[in-house]
């Protein structure tokens, strides 16, 4: 056998593996319908465990307003609060602090976006994100930085006051 009849075997072995790998990797490949279901089951449990959080954050610091959100921007929920502190003028100065949690809509990225961001008496305490792969989220760890961000912001609160 030529050098040339063994490099064109070698070259259709390779397009053989390559279309069997996409084929194998379509197959996992979730449908858009699919995602769309399983992103919407994510949002729901992690939505009701923020809203959950959240509530108990409100019943800890009287004065917080629960709302929960459902929009374009995701769905969650968000504590507020105004306070007024007098200044050493004397002058009335209104304080600002609020937490909001959101799961972000379905993207074309197939990801579970969940984004936080925190204020404390008019001064940004944190702002994060946390994302996983449609296919691969594990929601345990997500339920896990609900906790976290707020058991953090119950604290950096109470410490401010």
């Amino acid at each position: 056998m030529e050098f040339q009849e063994r490099l064109q075997r070698a070259v259709e072995r390779g397009q053989q593996a390559r279309d069997a790998r996409s084929r194998e990797a379509a197959a996992k490949a979730l449908s858009e319908e699919e995602s769309r279901s399983l992103h919407s089951q994510y949002r729901l449990e992690l939505s009701d465990r923020i809203g959950e959080c959240l509530g108990q954050l409100v019943d800890q610091f009287p004065g917080f307003q629960l709302e929960s959100i459902v929009g374009e921007d995701g769905w969650g929920a968000v504590v507020s609060r105004d306070d007024i502190a007098l200044g050493d003028s004397g002058q009335a100065t209104n304080l600002y602090s609020r937490m909001q949690m959101l799961i972000r809509p379905f993207s074309e990225g197939r990801i579970v976006e969940m984004v936080t961001k925190a204020t404390i008496r008019n001064r940004e305490a944190f702002n994060r994100s946390r994302y996983q792969m449609l296919g691969q989220v594990d929601l345990e760890s997500f339920s896990e930085n609900i906790d976290l961000w707020v058991l953090e912001y119950a604290e950096l609160y109470s410490a401010a006051g």
